[in-house]
């Protein structure tokens, strides 16, 4: 966990912020920034914001930072894609095209009636995420992309779910509360004793890691403003690991 300005964090490594840019827009892919479109950003014999490393705009991303919970009022089936509409006390503010984390999900806002938004999952958002068992009156948390000059309080979530979870345990700690989670073994070069998960898009750190489960431990505010108050034994979770340690976990049998 972490709270430091993208710009400390920059100068902290030492390196110059145009290559620092350049670095992420290819390894990251499109990270939505406003201010890297602008021309002071981009060299003189590039044009229209395109380097050799692609567009240099940032993809949307998260900290895990709930800002508020939604309400789903309604689950509407279309062929093999959902479409729910949720009321929140963000989605006034939200406009269409816009990327907000639904339980770590990244979802691209389609429409606002009021103080409900749309979003649609598709058939492979559905089949690797919780978003299927989604119904009518589910608590979901939320989170708006991050703003470049915010700071950093979780860590870098992306909204891309790796995988799902089970919750396998849940005990009350005199104030607090923690929770077991047990996830595919497939999974386990990417969990490492206190690193970071997202968990339905809360980031929290892991400890009591093994080969096929972690325990996180939440204070009473995390409880009380996200939905792990309404977490049971039995059920499933969106888990993100670390976009670092995926990196490295690609780039390791590759350098072999």
């Amino acid at each position: 966990m972490f709270s430091q300005s993208f710009e400390s964090m920059i100068n902290m490594v030492n390196i110059p912020p145009l290559v620092f840019f350049y670095w992420a827009a290819k390894i990251g892919g499109e990270i939505e920034m406003e201010k890297l479109s602008q021309k002071e950003f981009v060299p003189d014999n590039y044009r229209d914001g395109i380097c050799p490393f692609g567009l240099l705009r940032f993809a949307n991303m998260f900290t895990g930072i709930v800002e508020t919970q939604g309400i789903i009022k309604k689950v509407i089936e279309k062929g093999a894609n959902k479409t729910f509409w949720i009321k929140s006390s963000v989605s006034s503010k939200l406009k269409p095209d816009q990327s907000v984390a639904h339980d770590g999900v990244c979802l691209t806002i389609e429409e606002i009636k009021g103080n409900q938004h749309r979003v649609t999952a598709i058939a492979e958002t559905l089949s690797k995420t919780t978003l299927d068992d989604w119904l009518k009156g589910s608590a979901i948390n939320l989170e708006r992309c991050l703003k470049i000059n915010d700071r950093l309080d979780g860590h870098f979530v992306q909204g891309h779910v790796d995988a799902s979870a089970i919750c396998i345990n849940k005990k009350e700690k005199d104030g607090s509360w923690e929770f077991s989670f047990q996830f595919l073994p497939e999974f386990a070069t990417l969990i490492i004793e206190k690193g970071s998960i997202s968990i339905n898009g809360i980031s929290l750190t892991i400890f009591n890691v093994t080969e096929t489960t972690f325990d996180v431990a939440i204070i009473p505010y995390t409880f009380e403003h996200t939905n792990m108050n309404l977490m049971k034994p039995g059920q499933k979770v969106n888990i993100e690991f670390d976009m670092l340690g995926k990196y490295i976990n690609r780039k390791l049998p590759l350098s072999k």
